[in-house]
Protein backbone atom coordinates (compact mmCIF):
# COMPACT_ATOMS: atom_id res chain seq x y z
CA UNK A 1 0.00 0.00 0.00
CA UNK A 2 1.74 3.20 -1.19
CA UNK A 3 2.44 5.78 2.15
CA UNK A 4 0.06 8.67 2.39
CA UNK A 5 1.73 11.86 1.04
CA UNK A 6 1.85 14.34 4.18
CA UNK A 7 0.24 17.76 3.52
CA UNK A 8 1.61 20.80 3.11
CA UNK A 9 0.34 24.12 4.08
CA UNK A 10 1.66 27.27 1.97
CA UNK A 11 2.83 30.58 3.97
CA UNK A 12 2.72 34.29 2.71
CA UNK A 13 4.50 37.07 4.49
CA UNK A 14 3.50 40.33 4.25
CA UNK A 15 4.94 43.87 4.72
CA UNK A 16 3.37 46.08 7.44
CA UNK A 17 5.14 49.24 6.36
CA UNK A 18 3.97 52.09 9.09
CA UNK A 19 5.09 56.07 8.12
CA UNK A 20 3.39 58.91 9.90
CA UNK A 21 0.11 56.62 10.74
CA UNK A 22 -0.21 55.60 7.29
CA UNK A 23 0.51 51.80 5.84
CA UNK A 24 1.96 51.28 2.12
CA UNK A 25 -0.87 49.46 0.16
CA UNK A 26 -0.68 48.32 -3.17
CA UNK A 27 -3.48 47.39 -5.40
CA UNK A 28 -3.78 44.05 -6.79
CA UNK A 29 -4.03 43.90 -11.00
CA UNK A 30 -3.63 41.15 -13.33
CA UNK A 31 -2.67 38.11 -10.62
CA UNK A 32 -6.32 36.61 -11.57
CA UNK A 33 -6.75 36.81 -7.22
CA UNK A 34 -8.41 39.41 -5.98
CA UNK A 35 -7.50 42.10 -8.53
CA UNK A 36 -8.55 45.68 -8.25
CA UNK A 37 -8.38 45.22 -4.08
CA UNK A 38 -5.39 46.67 -1.71
CA UNK A 39 -3.21 44.21 0.28
CA UNK A 40 0.16 44.49 1.13
CA UNK A 41 3.22 43.59 0.13
CA UNK A 42 3.82 40.25 0.15
CA UNK A 43 5.05 36.97 -1.23
CA UNK A 44 5.79 33.22 -0.58
CA UNK A 45 8.39 31.75 0.73
CA UNK A 46 10.79 29.82 -1.59
CA UNK A 47 12.25 27.67 0.69
CA UNK A 48 15.82 27.67 2.53
CA UNK A 49 15.05 31.77 3.94
CA UNK A 50 13.14 32.30 6.72
CA UNK A 51 10.24 34.56 6.57
CA UNK A 52 12.33 37.73 7.45
CA UNK A 53 14.17 36.87 4.24
CA UNK A 54 11.54 36.10 1.99
CA UNK A 55 10.18 39.56 3.13
CA UNK A 56 13.78 41.31 2.58
CA UNK A 57 13.61 39.95 -0.96
CA UNK A 58 9.95 40.38 -1.72
CA UNK A 59 9.95 43.73 -1.03
CA UNK A 60 13.02 44.79 -2.64
CA UNK A 61 11.39 42.50 -5.61
CA UNK A 62 7.99 44.56 -5.23
CA UNK A 63 9.04 47.95 -4.05
CA UNK A 64 12.79 48.77 -4.48
CA UNK A 65 13.59 48.91 -0.65
CA UNK A 66 15.79 47.40 1.80
CA UNK A 67 15.17 46.59 4.73
CA UNK A 68 17.60 45.21 7.64
CA UNK A 69 16.62 41.87 10.00
CA UNK A 70 16.80 43.68 13.05
CA UNK A 71 14.07 46.47 11.87
CA UNK A 72 11.26 43.76 11.62
CA UNK A 73 9.02 42.38 13.93
CA UNK A 74 6.48 40.00 13.38
CA UNK A 75 2.99 41.14 14.79
CA UNK A 76 0.21 38.20 13.22
CA UNK A 77 0.32 34.90 11.83
CA UNK A 78 -3.08 33.63 10.43
CA UNK A 79 -3.84 30.65 9.85
CA UNK A 80 -6.09 30.69 6.57
CA UNK A 81 -8.22 28.75 4.27
CA UNK A 82 -8.28 29.93 0.42
CA UNK A 83 -9.95 28.99 -2.39
CA UNK A 84 -7.63 26.39 -2.91
CA UNK A 85 -4.97 25.82 -0.28
CA UNK A 86 -4.49 26.56 2.89
CA UNK A 87 -2.02 28.89 4.77
CA UNK A 88 0.21 30.06 7.49
CA UNK A 89 0.22 33.81 6.89
CA UNK A 90 2.99 36.03 8.92
CA UNK A 91 2.50 39.57 9.32
CA UNK A 92 5.91 41.50 9.61
CA UNK A 93 5.77 45.13 10.81
CA UNK A 94 8.67 47.76 9.65
CA UNK A 95 8.66 51.46 10.32
CA UNK A 96 12.76 51.79 8.23
CA UNK A 97 14.21 50.99 5.14
CA UNK A 98 16.76 52.33 2.73
CA UNK A 99 15.93 53.57 -1.02
CA UNK A 100 13.10 55.49 -2.62
CA UNK A 101 9.49 52.98 -3.07
CA UNK A 102 9.09 52.06 -6.78
CA UNK A 103 6.64 50.00 -7.61
CA UNK A 104 8.44 47.50 -9.46
CA UNK A 105 6.01 44.94 -10.45
CA UNK A 106 3.45 47.08 -12.82
CA UNK A 107 2.61 44.23 -14.23
CA UNK A 108 1.01 42.90 -11.06
CA UNK A 109 0.58 45.94 -9.19
CA UNK A 110 -0.92 49.07 -10.48
CA UNK A 111 -0.81 51.53 -7.49
CA UNK A 112 1.54 51.02 -4.84
CA UNK A 113 -0.06 54.00 -1.77
CA UNK A 114 0.59 55.15 1.57
CA UNK A 115 -2.88 55.17 3.22
CA UNK A 116 -3.98 55.90 6.90
CA UNK A 117 -4.13 53.85 8.83
CA UNK A 118 -7.63 54.85 10.73
CA UNK A 119 -9.20 55.30 6.77
CA UNK A 120 -8.31 52.25 4.95
CA UNK A 121 -9.74 51.65 1.50
CA UNK A 122 -13.34 49.94 0.97
CA UNK A 123 -11.90 47.49 -1.73
CA UNK A 124 -9.36 45.47 0.26
CA UNK A 125 -8.42 41.75 0.19
CA UNK A 126 -10.82 40.33 2.69
CA UNK A 127 -7.92 38.13 4.96
CA UNK A 128 -5.35 41.60 5.09
CA UNK A 129 -8.10 43.52 5.88
CA UNK A 130 -9.08 40.90 8.21
CA UNK A 131 -5.41 40.94 9.89
CA UNK A 132 -5.11 44.82 10.57
CA UNK A 133 -8.22 44.77 12.24
CA UNK A 134 -6.41 42.15 14.69
CA UNK A 135 -2.81 43.57 14.79
CA UNK A 136 -4.88 47.23 15.91
CA UNK A 137 -6.55 44.87 18.35
CA UNK A 138 -2.76 43.57 19.45
CA UNK A 139 -4.41 39.92 18.79
CA UNK A 140 -1.12 37.80 17.72
CA UNK A 141 -3.16 35.45 15.78
CA UNK A 142 -6.26 34.67 13.97
CA UNK A 143 -8.07 32.39 11.49
CA UNK A 144 -10.07 33.18 8.72
CA UNK A 145 -12.03 31.44 5.94
CA UNK A 146 -13.01 28.41 7.95
CA UNK A 147 -16.35 27.16 8.15
CA UNK A 148 -18.32 27.87 11.21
Amino acid sequence: MPKKERFKVYSAIYLVLIKDEQILLQRRYNTGYQDGNYSLVAGHLDGGETTKQCLIRETREEADITLSLEDLEVIHVMHRLGPVREYLDVYIRAEKWTGDITNMEPDKCDELKWYKLKNLPDNMVPEVRFALENISKNRYYSEFGWPS
